[in-house]
């Protein structure tokens, strides 16, 4: 792990509670970014366990020990996400369409789910923001059921095959250089 990429302040977690987190993690570039606990984080629809701040490299986490490593990495991948580029955003999403054509349920964190249940049947043809916004949770909360190490999880509900399509999607995406962030 770089040291450089993260200034912990007021983390619930010791030092090298963390660095076992972010060894979990494949190789990763980026200027620093801030990561600090704030009570009472809400957006629009109400109480957020975390929010990422992209232009100022900033991550504010409001959740419980047991949640935060799951929760961190999801907000990491945020702006691992931002800086992917088109052409590995839009295999991902290819993914997630082959995953639907087979009628996959479930998901791997309660963020993608709610998006994915939300969506109206124009939005993938078109893809609509709505849509945009369910592949990009779709992803951070992969990433989080991947490097976290949290092994189980009542939000993880995506049947093991699509698990395994996304787990070889990562690592043929995502391990194979150092990732942008």
């Amino acid at each position: 792990m770089d040291d450089s990429l993260f200034v912990v302040v007021d983390s619930a977690w010791s030092t090298a509670q963390m660095r076992t987190l972010f060894e979990r993690l494949p190789p990763l570039d980026g200027g620093p970014i801030r990561i600090e606990t704030s009570l009472g984080l809400r957006d629009s629809r109400g109480p957020v366990h975390a929010g990422s701040f992209l232009r100022d490299r900033l991550i504010k986490v409001d959740c419980r020990r047991s949640e935060f490593p799951r929760v961190l990495v999801h907000e990491l991948f945020h702006f691992a996400w931002h800086r992917l580029g088109n052409p590995r955003r839009i295999s991902y999403e290819r993914m997630l369409v082959s995953e639907r054509g087979a009628h996959a349920r479930g998901e791997l964190g309660w963020s993608a789910e709610w998006r994915r249940r939300a969506l109206r049947p124009n939005d993938l043809r078109l893809r609509s923001r709505r849509w945009r916004e369910y592949c990009c949770e779709s992803f951070c909360d992969s990433a989080a059921w991947l490097y976290s190490g949290v092994k189980a999880h009542n939000e993880f509900t995506l049947p093991a095959r699509f698990r395994a399509r996304r787990r070889a999607w990562f690592r043929n995406a995502i391990e194979t250089g150092r990732l942008s962030i």
